[in-house]
């Protein structure tokens, strides 16, 4: 690699960004902290790029997106860059690995990340002549587990949310909807999740585990439509229904002293209930 490889700087204007890259640029504390870094210091680790086979003279972006965004907010025209021969399984692989090191990175990057790279390796497993799954060799899923330190099955719940239409996945990002909900709404169809996604809006409401459940069930029955979104989502949740708290010290004075919380809530039951008796009784 080291011999494929050249160093120097490059006019912003030549760098364009990785095709479809997952990862998001975006301006917040920690992009204001790398642009006060850079104009205090300087770029100090150079971007990875390789040549556009799309754009003849120019240079894709492996490593660097949020650098070189804010060097031109800074009004910084040229970049220290390490100029790669990479052929595009080789450029997803490093694109991925270099931004996975982010500090935090939302559920969707982590997903459109982790089905890119599973799809290189698996490029690369056939191109290498090595045996697929059912024949005991390469395993591309256990290379990604391995390599990434996260489980088979996580992996694959992460890329379940690839399915998910922009706007539910924006609510993943923004923690409205629970990651294993998205999981279960990534089964619906792309017009299942719109019209669920109208209901929610409407009703302003997301579905519980067991809701999106549901209707993951409904969808794989072909039966679920606006009607039954309504009527699923319409279902109380057990952390909507009311709940009356009473402050232990004002009821303890009334009970015995030797009685557990526990016992006082029986007896505060049981006492309501001869009260409801009693009203009936006389009513």
């Amino acid at each position: 690699m080291k011999e494929k490889e050249k160093i120097g700087y490059i006019s912003t204007t030549r760098l364009i960004d990785f095709a479809n890259h997952p990862f998001k640029v975006e301006e917040n504390s920690a992009f204001y902290e790398l642009m006060d870094s850079i104009q205090r210091d300087g770029v100090l680790v150079p971007l990875i790029v390789r040549e556009s086979k799309a754009s003849a003279g120019n240079y894709e972006i492996i490593s660097g997106h949020r650098r070189k965004t804010a060097c031109v907010v800074l009004g910084i025209n040229e970049v220290p860059a390490i100029i790669r021969e990479l052929d595009d399984d080789q450029a997803v692989l490093e694109m991925v690995d270099s931004n996975l090191q982010r500090e935090h990175i939302k559920p969707s990057e982590k997903a459109f990340a982790y089905k890119m790279k599973l799809e290189a390796l698996q490029n690369q497993g056939r191109s290498f002549g090595q045996l697929d799954q059912k024949s005991g060799g390469y395993d591309a899923r256990k290379e990604l587990s391995k390599q990434i330190g996260e489980s088979e099955r996580q992996i694959q719940r992460y890329i379940r949310l690839t399915n998910l239409i922009p706007k539910i996945l924006q609510m993943v990002d923004d923690g409205v909807i629970a990651f294993t909900v998205a999981v279960e709404l990534s089964y619906l169809t792309e017009d299942e999740q719109y019209e669920l996604h109208a209901v929610m809006d409407i009703e302003q409401c997301t579905p519980s585990l067991s809701q999106a459940n549901r209707m993951k069930r409904m969808s794989q029955g072909e039966v679920l439509d606006m009607d039954m979104i309504y009527q699923v989502l319409e279902e109380i949740k057990p952390n909507q229904r009311e709940v009356i708290k009473l402050d232990l010290s004002k009821v303890a004075k009334y009970m015995p002293r030797n009685y557990t919380p526990k016992q006082i809530e029986d007896l505060i039951e049981k006492l309501l209930m001869d009260w409801s008796v009693s009203n009936r009784t006389y009513s």
